[in-house]
């Protein structure tokens, strides 16, 4: 059995360039070093490296440092030497098997004091942040952009013996705050989620489609009404929707193909979509909402799923009828459950993304849940919210970061 060294953590920090690791882990080879841990982050140019060592030999320590130090001075950098004591190593050996989590802010700025806070927290529950990592863009300060992103994650590790009042603290500072925050479990299923289903009203579109339909029939404010209420959760959504869909009785069938013409697409939608199927996602829709307008956003943004309910017609008019089972909650959950079983995924390889009380049971049945612009019982159930971005914040929550995300730029034009 090979003689244990000596034990020590280099710091080093300066001016990063080309080549520099290479002459550094050049000195540690030469003398057979054996590195047990190491990390890295360059900000602006400047490295900050971490490397924890293992060096062989009788007093052979000195001269790795004496070399390492010739070399820095040489590479106007700075060099370190922590030793670690043996029994100080084994216990941080001995604690790799604690639970994780990452933490996700989001917001169109982050600010120290929003940092502050969140770090705050952490260390009130006895988390240690590990690493903290930028997922969106560079920002220009000379020309900013009309819609900014930004967004960090933070990996936290640590026993946590109140997770339900941390995650309500957590949402207490996003709300006051006005940043996104979301709390997740850093496990397998996390880096393995393969199908996304959104709901399409004020989701995926910013409109309610019968609220529309309702205007130029003459109910608006009477649907709305309906509607509204049914959103917070105050009427069953079928007795809701069947009420609603009476009161377009008569309406003329080419009145649907111009409201679907002009559906305003909510920022981020192409975004998130694209960069999904890019990146080999199932993606799907399940809504509440009519499948007329669904098939339009389907052929617009390539859904490999569709699920939505649809309207009678007959004659060229409404009859104020839905065919079919009405898709409701618990049927948006029961559809869910479906798709993942058709691609042979379970559900916690699963992600819903809905806005209104009738997507809480899918929300709450997918591996993440996550409420889109949401009323605050929605928010509350789905333990994750996006309340400051577009759509495409959702990217962010699966930890991909801003550099490999589908550009609009790419899309092709459409009709």
């Amino acid at each position: 059995m090979d003689a244990r060294g000596d034990v020590f953590l280099l710091n080093i920090s300066g001016r990063d360039r080309p080549g520099l690791v290479a002459q550094l882990a050049g000195v540690l080879a030469q003398h057979e070093v054996k590195i047990l841990d190491i990390g890295q982050a360059v900000i602006h140019d400047y490295l900050a490296l971490g490397i924890l060592v293992e060096i062989p030999g009788e007093g052979a320590w000195s001269t790795v440092m004496k070399e390492l130090l010739f070399l820095a001075h040489d590479l106007e950098i700075q060099v370190r030497f922590n030793p670690v004591p043996l029994e100080q190593y084994e216990k941080w050996v001995g604690e790799q098997g604690k639970s994780r989590h990452v933490i996700t802010m989001m917001g169109r700025k982050l600010t120290a004091q929003q940092f502050a806070a969140v770090a705050a927290i952490c260390a009130e529950y006895g988390l240690n942040i590990d690493v903290i990592t930028r997922l969106s863009g560079r920002v220009s300060l000379a020309n900013p952009v009309r819609l900014p992103r930004a967004c960090v994650q933070l990996s936290v590790s640590g026993a946590l013996a109140e997770e339900t009042r941390m995650r309500r603290h957590l949402m207490d500072i996003a709300q006051q705050m006005g940043v996104d925050i979301a709390f997740h479990a850093d496990d397998v299923y996390r880096r393995n989620r393969r199908l996304v289903v959104f709901d399409m009203d004020s989701t995926l579109i910013q409109v309610e489609v019968i609220d529309e339909l309702a205007k130029i029939a003459g109910v608006g404010d009477q649907v709305e009404a309906i509607t509204a209420a049914a959103m917070r959760g105050e009427l069953d959504f079928r007795a809701s929707l069947t009420q609603r869909v009476a009161l377009l009785r008569g309406l003329d069938e080419r009145v649907l193909a111009e409201v679907a013409a002009a559906l305003p697409l909510t920022e981020g939608a192409e975004r998130v979509t694209q960069t999904l199927k890019q990146l080999g996602y199932k993606i799907g829709i399940i809504s509440g909402g009519f499948d007329y307008f669904g098939r339009r956003l389907q052929e617009q943004l390539g859904f490999d799923y569709l699920f939505a309910n649809r309207l009678e017609i007959e004659d060229g008019h409404l009859t104020g009828r839905v065919i079919g089972e009405i898709i409701d909650g618990p049927r948006k959950a029961a559809l869910l459950g479906e798709i993942a079983a058709l691609e042979g995924l379970s559900l916690e390889q699963t992600i819903a993304v809905g806005d209104g009380a009738n997507d809480i049971p899918m929300l709450s049945m997918a591996g993440m849940g996550v409420a889109f612009h949401a009323k605050p019982i929605v928010r509350e159930r789905a333990g994750r919210a996006i309340s400051n971005l577009g759509l495409d914040g959702l990217l962010f929550l699966i930890g991909i970061r801003e550099r490999e995300i589908w550009q609009e730029s790419t899309l092709p034009a459409t009709t």
